[in-house]
This record gives C-alpha cells, structure tokens and sequence, in this order.
C-alpha cells in the first residue's frame, strides 16, 4: 500500500489532478497525438507551459503518466499499470 502513497500525493495538486484527468479522457477518446501534447495541454489551463511541464513531471514521476518524446514534442498517456493499482485499492477498500 505505501507504493500508492506517491500516486496519491501527485494527485493531491487540484492542477495536477486535472490534468491528468485530462491526459485520461483524451487517451481513452483516441484523441490525435498532437491533443496529448505538452502544449496542447496547457492550452486548456490558465497556467504557463513551464508550470504544466513541471506538473507533467511530477505526474510521470509519481508513475502515472509516460511520456514519450518525438522530435521537439513531447506526448502523454496514462500508464495502464498505475491507474490498476489506483483501482485495485479502491475496489479492495483499501486494504
């Protein structure tokens, strides 16, 4: 269970929540690649591009979300393993 503890604390930030959710709801739209980009993100948010990244960064380190670099753009997915482990908890109640 303290394996969750990071999961958690990076979805603790009510900017970073968001945008995770975001990252979700596109990946599971099949969205084009470019609507996952880093810049594309915070696009939807009243927050700079540097303040998203670090969000970003915070999300990929807690295990969350991969990113994946293809030229000058950097796109984002939810990883499946991360979001099972959220849901397992849950299910389990916790225990």
């Amino acid at each position: 269970m303290a394996e969750l503890a990071p999961l958690f604390r990076a979805l603790s930030d009510p900017n970073r929540l968001a945008i995770y959710r975001l990252i979700r709801e596109r990946d599971q739209a099949s969205v084009e690649e470019l609507e996952r980009s880093i810049s594309a993100l915070a696009r939807e948010f009243d927050l700079s591009l540097s303040t998203v990244s670090h969000h970003i960064k915070e999300l990929r380190h807690a295990g969350l979300i991969r990113c994946v670099k293809r030229g000058q753009t950097v796109y984002c997915e939810p990883d499946p393993a991360a979001l099972g482990a959220i849901e397992r908890f849950l299910r389990e109640g916790g225990s």
